[in-house]
């Protein structure tokens, strides 16, 4: 796994929890293997395109890995009528990323909604940094359009590793809210995986104070990476 170069960032005002203060590492690797990415993903890695990363706070531990027992998973109700509603009115299409206007619109007014719902600091949708964080991949990626009468409502990207399906990003139209695509992802993601007959969906990273990233532990049974490197089973009352 070859790497151009690693670097500790400076402490930064947490996006996550509104008071603290961050700070994470990142790795530039040019060239990566499923294999590879999926040895450091355990260990807490994440990326975007090309650049690893993985907190390294002073004060705080609240990002958590959090991976789906896909095999074990089962809805509860509020999952049972977010697939009553969608299955059969969402159709999704699986191939390799790409841009268009469609998609850059579409992400342009996710985050919009975000920034105005959520506090999320504004951003303006640059061609350049999609591609560098979407479209131009060490590994193979998937991209998963998810369409309603046949318009782009949601887009997520997916890497499948060797030990399951790891969810990159997800955007959809604010205009779908109630039909609440963020989770129709996730239980779209579970079962596919059991499909090609792998273990687990990652989530990325959870905490349990952002809204943002809290509903990850609604999708159960689940495990959390501890402080110690080792994937937990964690509890519904807490972690």
């Amino acid at each position: 796994m070859p790497s151009t170069f690693r670097i500790l960032a400076p402490d930064e005002p947490c996006s996550y929890l509104p008071g603290r203060m961050a700070r994470m590492e990142y790795d530039y690797v040019s060239e990566l293997t499923a294999d590879e990415y999926a040895t450091v993903m355990l260990a807490g890695w994440r990326r975007f395109g090309h650049m690893l990363f993985r907190p390294r706070c002073r004060l705080c531990d609240a990002c958590r890995s959090l991976r789906v027992d896909a095999s074990r998973f089962h809805p509860n109700r509020s999952q049972s009528r977010n697939r009553k509603l969608n299955e059969g009115s969402v159709s999704l299409e699986i191939g390799p990323p790409r841009i268009t206007p469609e998609r850059l619109d579409l992400y342009q007014r996710f985050h919009d909604h975000r920034a105005e719902t959520r506090g999320w600091r504004e951003r303006q949708v640059d061609p350049l940094s999609y591609a560098e964080s979407f479209v131009d991949n060490p590994i193979p990626t998937e991209e998963w359009a998810f369409r309603i009468d046949g318009r782009l409502a949601g887009l997520g990207f997916v890497d499948p590793l060797p030990v399951g399906l790891s969810a990159i990003y997800f955007v959809h139209d604010p205009a779908d809210s109630r039909r609440g695509l963020g989770t129709w992802n996730v239980l779209t993601l579970i079962e596919e995986t059991r499909r090609r007959a792998l273990p687990h969906v990652y989530l990325g990273y959870w905490v349990a104070e952002c809204a943002s990233l809290a509903y990850k532990a609604n999708f159960h049974p689940h495990e959390i990476l501890d402080l110690g490197g080792n994937w937990r089973p964690r509890r519904p009352s807490g972690p």
